[in-house]
């Protein structure tokens, strides 16, 4: 069942599909809840399963200009309160793991499970700070160039012509992503708080996906985030886009961790 609700007047989207564990599925940047089609029919052969769009993304309208990552952890909850969900697995790829982990600080007596996917706990470093300024800049000339030239350089270079029509239908949905809402993503994620004590003290099962050869995260500094921790770790020898370039295994692993809890 698709739907909306009205949080801060604005329409927030939803799908809630199936019976059983909930999971809450969390994209990224300019993605929506689309990115998941090939995940849902597997979980929710035995589960229930959330989707939404993020503010400023999919069929979600923005609220300001900036979308902090703790906003968009308040419109999950939003959702959840509206559909009477106590407690939820949450699993967000990229943006959607900075609004997971927001989520699971504010909420956590909700959160019985927490995966991220290409994510990392860290803040912005001063230099990627610069760069997400960089990027509002080029995304106020050009925002269309902009998302043409992000989603290729999310994959690993051989992959990008292997996927080479996944790639031209997720520019299609990205490009119906408002200016306002792709400059108000990276003025949210440029302003988060590192959040690394999640990964050590969090009570709940908690799983990280790393990609050796990610464009976006470097693989040393996200694996040593894991380490003294009790964090499953899954690495996978591609991009950025696990649920393309590793699509089975990431199902795999991601079935595993929600049956551990």
């Amino acid at each position: 069942m698709s739907s909306f609700i009205i949080y801060k007047n604005t329409r927030i989207y939803y799908n809630d599909i199936g019976k059983g564990k909930v999971i809450v599925l969390l994209h990224g940047f300019l993605e929506n809840s689309t990115m998941w089609s090939s995940l849902i029919p597997k979980l929710t052969k035995q589960h229930r399963v959330i989707t939404l769009d993020l503010l400023g993304h999919g069929k979600t309208e923005c609220i300001g200009y900036v979308h902090t990552m703790d906003l968009m952890a308040e419109t999950v909850n939003s959702v959840l309160k509206h559909l009477k969900i106590r407690r939820c697995i949450l699993i967000g790829h990229s943006m959607g793991g900075y609004v997971a982990l927001a989520y699971s600080e504010m909420f956590p007596d909700t959160v019985k499970g927490l995966c991220l996917m290409n994510s990392t706990a860290m803040a912005d470093s001063n230099e990627r700070k610069k760069n997400r300024d960089r990027a509002i800049k080029v995304v106020k000339q050009n925002h269309k160039s902009f998302i043409r030239m992000s989603i290729s350089n999310l994959f690993r270079p051989k992959n990008r012509s292997l996927f080479s029509n996944e790639i031209k239908t997720i520019k299609q949905e990205a490009l119906n992503t408002p200016l306002q809402g792709i400059i108000a993503a990276l003025e949210g994620m440029k302003s988060r708080p590192d959040r690394e004590a999640i990964l050590h003290f969090g009570p709940f099962k908690k799983m990280m996906i790393i990609s050796k050869r990610d464009p976006v995260l470097d693989y040393i500094t996200t694996i040593e985030q894991t380490l003294n921790t009790d964090v499953i770790v899954v690495e996978f020898p591609d991009g950025h886009m696990s649920h393309i370039e590793n699509k089975d295994d990431l199902s795999y692993n991601i079935m595993s961790f929600v049956e551990k809890i």
